[in-house]
């Protein structure tokens, strides 16, 4: 068995920020700031315990970071989190100057480093950052299909048929 790269460790630490997430009922996601093989940020979706929807994983990663650093500019550090950051996060990552990006999951829905818009890759923009996508991707996608399956059936509706006992309809 080989043993896992530096990038594997610290997306492994993401992970296990996603893990506290979904267990506090957030959207699993979990981001990590790295700078010089050291983690000086980390964050994880707090949307909806914090009544704030800028509090994505990759935003609360960062802000520990640059408060670590005392710069709101992370210059030559990498960012790991677990799923593809959406128009916001990816703002917000070229603000900061992060030079690497690193994801696992790929977001269909939202993605704007590839799946839906590639903002990365904007040429117009003045910062690029580069992305390096797919590490530990299917461990990154279980933890969110295991919790959207979870909810869908805490959602799911309780009908009179569903509590009788009479397979027949009680007739």
């Amino acid at each position: 068995m080989t043993e896992p790269t530096a990038d594997q460790l610290f997306m492994q630490q993401a992970l296990q920020l996603a893990a506290e997430a979904a267990a506090l009922g957030e959207v699993p996601v979990g981001a990590v700031v790295v700078k010089d093989g050291i983690v000086i940020g980390r964050g994880r979706n707090a949307t909806i315990s914090g009544n704030d929807p800028t509090a994505h994983a990759e935003i609360m990663a960062m802000r520990d970071a640059a408060a670590h650093l005392g710069n709101y500019r992370l210059v030559d550090c990498s960012l790991y989190v677990t799923l593809e950051p959406c128009a916001m996060c990816s703002g917000a990552i070229q603000h900061a100057r992060i030079a690497r990006l690193v994801f696992g999951a790929h977001d269909p829905k939202t993605g704007c480093c590839g799946s839906v818009l590639d903002l990365m890759a904007e040429p117009r923009l003045n910062h690029h950052t580069q992305v390096a996508s797919g590490l530990l991707a299917a461990d990154c996608g279980q933890i969110l299909s295991d919790f959207f399956a979870a909810r869908r059936r805490r959602a799911k509706p309780v009908t009179d048929a569903s509590l009788s006992l009479d397979t027949d309809g009680g007739q």
